[in-house]
């Protein structure tokens, strides 16, 4: 069976609704994953189809050149499988131009982000890499790219230091900074990322902060569609769905959502006609995903995982598991405000819905990484919300407990696993001294900047982590389940 390349003969309904050779680049992406071959670039397919222009990707892998090696002998080209109960479709994208790694050639990925033709960088990269410190809005100078970078930031090989440089590079050149959109599941992502990039060029090119500040836009945007890592078996499926062999195939589910600040100074690709949302204030959507979708899954991956339920849908076949996953998202809508055109009981009901999808091999052990970027957002600050308004903590205690208990990185009741985190060694210094509920939720608790003061410092909290914690820890995660289900 031939490789998918441009050349290789597909039915028109399954390829690209364009000659994509005919398209120029116009947007450089930093983390050339699963993620983004299921979301920005097939959005930027749709809108390449719809209504043309120079809008084709140059995607850019920060570390693994698996992605390029997949990607560069099909000519960017992949099948994009959507699964779902009725079975599985497949079309062909050809939005990706060229794909590289930034490891192995940091000056290409340089000049393609100060190329004239780059009017927006993307960014799916996850929380971890970018070096944020949140609490003070700026950049995190522990982190190790960011660390490297500050030395030497003529030589970037971090998201800072590439974003930093690029933007000093095209300003001394005369070229318009791009339009920076970050697609991670970060609160705040634009402005976030906005402040860490200030703060860089602040300490590496002072003379350039403020004409960045004044001309460079970071919009906001929220990301959401189920995309699980690909496997032989996504590769089987996209040949047989296609008739070609697919190194690089990508499988999702049918649902997808992009709510985007509409900020693009240098233009944008016609996006909402693949069913983009244009709004000037992304914040309300994007914390009603994170509190109820991101955090609902946060808790379901650490629970699942050690219950011995390997994948999403099978937490949701699960009696008491999957009463727990309702609960946590009634109680994470109960802190957000009035959404106009958004029922949150029909939300959350559509998220199970999701969840349970047959067709979608998501590993619980997949999404059960990073907790400790993870976690603020997700769990904490609807936990805060909850405390001062008086309201039931429990949900959020089960979640935080569950995911300290796999932070322990003991495999009394899974198989043995690594604890796949930015801060694992702080984690392993943290609990290294003790072994019992009270002493891991203590020292968890207190590694810094991790938990609200407030938050970490009542009573209470502790009692409800620590109990919970006690269960999973002596008897196992199923015991703890069902004791959290039962009350």
């Amino acid at each position: 069976m031939s490789r998918l390349t441009a050349k290789a003969p597909l039915p028109p309904a399954i390829a690209p609704g364009y000659d994509p050779e005919d398209h120029g680049t116009g947007i450089v992406h930093l983390g050339l994953g699963a993620f983004h071959k299921a979301h920005q670039a097939a959005y930027t397919d749709h809108a390449l189809a719809a209504s043309g222009g120079d809008w084709r990707i140059i995607g850019i892998s920060l570390r693994s050149p698996d992605p390029a090696r997949q990607l560069m002998p099909q000519d960017g080209r992949y099948t994009l499988i959507e699964r779902d109960a009725g079975g599985s479709r497949a079309r062909v994208i050809g939005s990706i131009a060229r794909a590289l790694c930034a490891a192995d050639d940091p000056g290409a990925a340089l000049a393609a982000l100060t190329g004239p033709a780059c009017r927006i960088v993307t960014l799916t990269v996850t929380e971890k890499a970018y070096g944020l410190d949140r609490a003070g809005g700026g950049l995190d100078p522990h982190h190790p790219a960011v660390r490297a970078d500050l030395a030497n930031p003529e030589r970037p090989v971090g998201v800072l230091g590439l974003l930093t440089r690029a933007l000093v590079l095209r300003l001394d050149a005369g070229l318009p900074p791009f339009t920076t959109l970050c697609c991670d599941n970060l609160p705040r992502n634009g402005a976030l990322l906005r402040g860490a990039v200030l703060d860089f060029a602040r300490h590496a090119y002072p003379a350039h902060a403020d004409r960045i500040a004044a001309n460079a836009a970071f919009p906001a945007t929220m990301v959401d569609r189920i995309t699980p890592a690909p496997t032989d078996a996504t590769r089987v499926e996209a040949a047989r769905l296609i008739g070609h062999d697919d190194h690089a195939a990508t499988e999702t589910e049918a649902f997808h959502q992009w709510v985007i600040e509409d900020d693009f100074p240098l233009g944008r690709p016609d996006w909402d006609l693949a069913g983009a949302l244009f709004v000037t204030d992304v914040a309300s959507y994007e914390t009603m995903k994170l509190r109820m979708l991101n955090g609902s899954h946060s808790m379901l991956a650490y629970a699942g995982f050690h219950a011995g339920l390997p994948l999403v849908r099978d937490v949701m076949a699960h009696a008491g598991l999957a009463a727990l996953v309702r609960r946590h998202m009634a109680a994470a809508a109960a802190t957000l405000p009035a959404l106009p055109g958004i029922d949150l009981s029909a939300y959350a009901t559509e998220l199970q819905d999701r969840f349970a999808n047959p067709a979608i091999a998501h590993e619980t052990f997949q999404i059960a990484m990073d907790g400790t970027q993870k976690l603020p957002q997700r769990i904490f600050a609807p936990a805060l919300e909850t405390l001062r308004a008086g309201g039931d903590l429990r949900p959020f205690a089960f979640a935080t407990a569950a995911w300290m208990r796999h932070a322990t990185g003991a495999h009394h009741d899974c198989t043995p696993y690594a604890v796949r985190d930015p801060r694992a060694d702080e984690i392993a210094t943290a609990l290294a001294t003790t072994t019992t509920a009270d002493g891991i939720a203590r020292a968890l608790s207190t590694l810094p900047g991790f938990m609200p003061d407030a938050l970490r410092d009542a009573p209470h909290w502790q009692v409800m982590i620590t109990e919970r914690l006690h269960i999973m820890l002596t008897q196992g995660m199923a015991k703890a389940i069902a004791t959290e289900a039962a009350g």
